[in-house]
């Protein structure tokens, strides 16, 4: 099928551009589900390889890093040898390194499947935010957008829920390897509609792949997350400081050597003149503490089956709370945003540091070993996933139409990088922080009070997150 340009006019309309992006949006929906369903399997996982803590870690960080890191990347393939092209190779990679994951036979083995995992899903799920404005016409795009922000958060969600759903089944024994299983049939199902429902689109402008951005880029977010991730369980030897302190200058490394390329003609893989856009890292940086809830979701599936002695499922079943938190808030964000203007950006911080706060204190009221009171628990539960809902697409919103409309398919993988990045150190940082306040793992009272410490670490995130947003609002036009 022969390729065509973005869509500017009615002429170049696909009929079937919705029924596109819902298979487009199945590749935005696989790769962040992956981070999250590892999270309420990981005490099976520990069990069945015997993992350590930085194992447990880097199966979750060293995804969210590599997906990161290769997001604009995955983006700027598409771009040059066409979206669908790109996105049904990342669709099948990523089958394949699932089944390696659901066969892993070591903890290493398993690190190897989500770092190939990841790859793969960086050159998928790009393409749904690129077809986008490559499908849809200016009137559209702030709904298809809103979908997309949608369809992220809830991948936060359903991971929860159906990874200790299938833990909790144990169906053929399989146990835990049936999260990573499950996307076997998922993927080929996607890979069949694809072929003959999706259009190839590519730029009428074929920028060349930057590869000394890729590989500097790479450098410098490697150089910020693994020593997080590996430092404390090594007690912090000197490799693990240097590495973390190199970090800056392999950025500030990135940036020049962006703004030399853009100096001689060349096309950078972030251009400097993004970051001119007003409030756009101010923007960035708010959507970035969001994602330190990351560690409230590996905390808190720890919390409830070691401290409390729920199963994978009862785990997963626990969340449900949140999710309808989310699924309100993602509803309600677009009638806020209009009718609250610039104060829309931060209601949504508010009200998840709020929930997160009164988490921490309704779990540490309750004795050692005991489950806290539903009618308190499911309630501060709520509020947090109402203020993740309100703040998800809100904020993506507000970014992206801060630039020109050119350049956000680009900003959009930023978003979407900026949320990976802020994952892995989430988990790395508060994670750390967690094992860091826990003593014995054992002991319902020391994993009680590392959860309640962690919980009001996330709520300074999303505090902060709320004095960045404020003021930004939508730009008016």
């Amino acid at each position: 099928m022969a390729s065509v340009p973005a869509a500017n006019g009615a002429e170049a309309l696909d009929p079937r551009r919705w029924a596109a992006l819902v298979v487009l949006l199945t590749g935005a929906f696989l790769a962040p589900l992956d981070f999250f369903i590892v999270n309420i399997a990981m005490p099976s996982i520990t069990t069945g390889l015997g993992a350590t803590a930085a194992d447990v870690q880097f199966v979750i960080s060293g995804y969210a890093v590599v997906y990161a890191v290769f997001l604009i990347t995955g983006g700027r393939l598409g771009d040059i040898f066409g979206r669908k092209q790109i996105f049904l190779i990342g669709l099948a990679g990523f089958a394949l390194a699932s089944a390696l994951c659901g066969l892993a036979w070591s903890p290493f083995s398993l690190i190897m499947g989500r770092l190939l995992q990841a790859l793969a899903a960086a050159a998928m799920a790009p393409q749904a935010l690129a077809s986008i404005h490559a499908l849809f016409p200016p009137h559209e795009r702030g709904r298809a957008l809103s979908i997309y922000g949608v369809t992220l958060g809830l991948s936060s969600i359903v991971g929860q829920l159906l990874g200790g759903a299938l833990v909790g089944a144990d169906l053929g024994g399989l146990g835990w390897r049936l999260i990573f299983l499950i996307n076997l049939p998922i993927s080929i199902a996607a890979f069949a509609v694809a072929i003959p429902l999706l259009r190839e689109t590519r730029d009428g402008h074929r920028p060349r792949l930057d590869a000394g951005g890729v590989v500097l880029s790479a450098m410098a977010l490697t150089a910020f997350v693994l020593p997080l991730i590996e430092g404390r369980e090594h007690g912090w030897p000197w490799w693990a400081i240097a590495t973390l302190l190199s970090a800056p200058l392999f950025a500030e490394a990135f940036r020049r050597y962006e703004i030399g390329l853009a100096g001689m003609g060349g096309e950078p893989l972030v251009p400097i003149e993004v970051f001119r856009s007003p409030g756009l890292l101010r923007g960035l940086a708010a959507i970035g503490t969001l994602y330190a809830l990351a560690a409230f979701f590996l905390t808190y599936s720890i919390y409830l089956q070691d401290a409390l002695g729920r199963t994978a499922l009862q785990a997963g079943l626990a969340i449900l709370p949140f999710s309808l938190g989310f699924l309100l808030g993602s509803t309600g964000s677009p009638m806020a945003a209009r009718r609250l203007g610039s104060a829309s950006s931060s209601l949504g911080f508010a009200l998840s540091s709020t929930g997160l706060i009164a988490t921490s204190q309704v779990a540490a009221m309750a004795p050692p070993g005991a489950m806290p009171p539903t009618a308190l628990m499911a309630p501060s539960l709520l509020l947090i996933g109402l203020g993740m809902g309100f703040s998800i697409p809100t904020m993506m919103r507000v970014v992206v139409e801060r630039v020109e409309p050119r350049r956000a398919g680009l900003v959009g993988g930023m978003v979407n990088s900026t949320l990976q990045v802020s994952a892995a150190a989430g988990v790395a940082v508060l994670g750390g922080l967690f094992y860091t306040v826990l003593g014995d793992r054992t002991d319902p009272a020391q994993v009680t009070h590392a959860f309640c410490v962690t919980l009001l670490a996330i709520a300074g995130c999303h505090i902060l997150g709320a004095v960045l947003a404020a003021g930004l609002g939508r730009r008016q036009s």
